[in-house]
């Protein structure tokens, strides 16, 4: 039944948009697990159109009628509560953008930023990010029920309970994931490109980590930032007066799998490493106070003449690429590992109503006037793990489906050298063909996901981190003497 108060021109954008609304009242978004880059939550007059725009205020003219219309037609009188529809409508109004970093937030969707900006919430402990064919895990927290699992960096999540993720945003899978601890969720694993299996996981009261910190033969630094929240700015401080107190030669500064975190950290942590006035980053947005440059603030607490190399990977996004991009540019530290992901847009969060919205207003820079967002931070020496072979990838599915080293490590937790050499020589004779070195590094991990204090880092099977120590040691020939791989 066609509305009378419609005019026949406007009848089909009447159109149009009723279809939308229908269809988007059903959306849903959560915010990221890893929150955007800096959280200004700010109130304020939302509806400030501007009185001369008289296309704008036609438009919103014939959006009232639209809305009037859903509510006295739609079939289920259940679904078209003003709130209901308003909801969809502004959900609508964000995914027009098509941009994932901008987006409606519900009530809940702004508690649950809070909450994590606290660095706590009920979920099963891991990193993701969106893909073309699913959901991508960047990486498990160590010690949660995700890590636990053997879910493993570059996993595919392609359901939730049973439910696809292809349709769904990258919040709405968020907030299937989180939930109040003790709690099932049941995730649908795509590993390598056949090996399709399911997982249950009880949720946990989850407390993002944000630094690791040891040293390597005795001289070298390894710091781990695992991304950037209020907390972190104190823990690498802490990290820091622990290497001093070890006489530390140099430095290495792991931001693989680091999904970003807070502007405010990231700046703070680099004052650290750059002499007072020194460019960070800078901003350039259509809003003239957004356009700014962020400089060093404080003195120095690594010297200047310190060697520092930085191991970046494809999940290295947000706030660790700025910090990758300032040690860069300035020539500051040498760059190990993959192209980074390209994640340098800034978002501020508004509060409206019972709700909000965050909102890209801008696109980080490099010292160097280079922009990161959709680009990313090419290393200075690419270094990455060696690809498997079409037949290693299936002999690692059968490896996977059989759960055989996950059996071997339950029956054997503390495995000698010789045994986990018998343990290879028992797989080929199944016929399972990986290299001895890639089985080796499969019972590391799992043996670790059962320790309650893993090792920091993995020098024996971690390719990239051995090309950085030999980076910094390769000037000593007595003691330089480069990695095996």
């Amino acid at each position: 039944m066609e509305n009378n108060t419609l005019t026949k021109n406007k009848k089909a954008i009447f159109e149009r948009i009723l279809v939308a609304a229908i269809v988007i009242v059903f959306s849903g978004l959560i915010v990221l697990l890893s929150f955007s880059n800096t959280v200004l939550a700010d109130s304020g007059d939302l509806t400030d159109f501007s009185k001369d725009d008289m296309e704008l205020q036609e438009e919103l003219a014939l959006f009232k009628e639209v809305i009037k219309f859903v509510r006295e037609n739609y079939v289920d009188e259940s679904k078209v509560g003003v709130k209901n529809l308003m909801e969809g409508a502004f959900q609508g109004l964000f995914e027009s953008l098509d941009d994932p970093h901008s987006a409606y937030l519900t009530a809940t969707d702004m508690s649950d930023m809070e909450e994590t900006t606290t660095g706590k919430f009920g979920g099963v402990g891991l990193y993701i990010l969106k893909v073309e064919n699913g959901i991508e895990v960047a990486r498990p927290i160590d010690g949660t029920p995700a890590f636990r699992a053997g879910i493993q960096a570059g996993d595919l999540i392609i359901a939730v309970n049973g439910e696809s993720v292809l349709e769904l945003t990258i919040d709405e899978v968020v907030d299937r994931l989180k939930g109040e601890p003790r709690t099932d969720v049941t995730v649908t694993i795509l590993r390598g490109k056949a090996l399709k299996f399911d997982v249950t996981l009880t949720r946990a009261m989850i407390e993002l980590p944000t630094v690791k910190r040891d040293m390597i033969m005795d001289d070298i630094a390894y710091l781990q930032i695992i991304q950037f929240t209020p907390l972190t700015y104190d823990r690498i401080v802490e990290a820091i007066e622990y290497f001093q107190s070890r006489k530390y030669r140099s430095l290495i500064i792991d931001l693989r799998s680091n999904p970003g975190g807070l502007l405010s950290s990231v700046i703070n942590i680099a004052d650290l490493f750059f002499p007072k006035g020194s460019l960070i980053v800078s901003t350039k947005s259509r809003i003239p106070n957004e356009n700014r440059e962020y400089l060093a603030k404080e003195d120095i607490m690594v010297p200047e003449s310190l060697p520092i190399v930085v191991l970046i990977d494809k999940y290295s996004a947000s706030a660790s690429e700025i910090l990758t991009g300032a040690l860069k540019d300035t020539g500051r530290a040498y760059i190990i590992g993959e192209k980074s992901y390209g994640k340098g847009s800034v978002q501020q969060v508004r509060y409206a109503g019972d709700g909000g919205f965050r909102l890209t207003i801008a696109e980080y820079f490099t010292p160097s006037n280079i922009t990161i967002n959709k680009i990313g931070i090419t290393p200075d020496k690419i270094v990455k793990e060696e690809e498997l072979t079409e037949e290693e990838k299936t002999a690692l599915n059968d490896l996977y489906e059989k759960k055989s080293v996950e059996n071997f490590v339950e029956k054997t937790p503390h495995p000698t050298e010789k045994q986990v050499e018998n343990f290879i020589k028992g797989l080929k004779r199944e016929g399972i063909m990986l290299k001895d070195r890639y089985i080796k590094r499969l019972v590391f991990n799992q043996v670790n996901r059962l320790n309650p204090k893993p090792p920091v880092y993995d020098l024996d099977y971690d390719v990239v981190l051995q090309e950085a120590v030999w980076e910094l040691r390769k000037d000593q020939p007595d003691e330089g003497n480069k990695p095996k791989k």
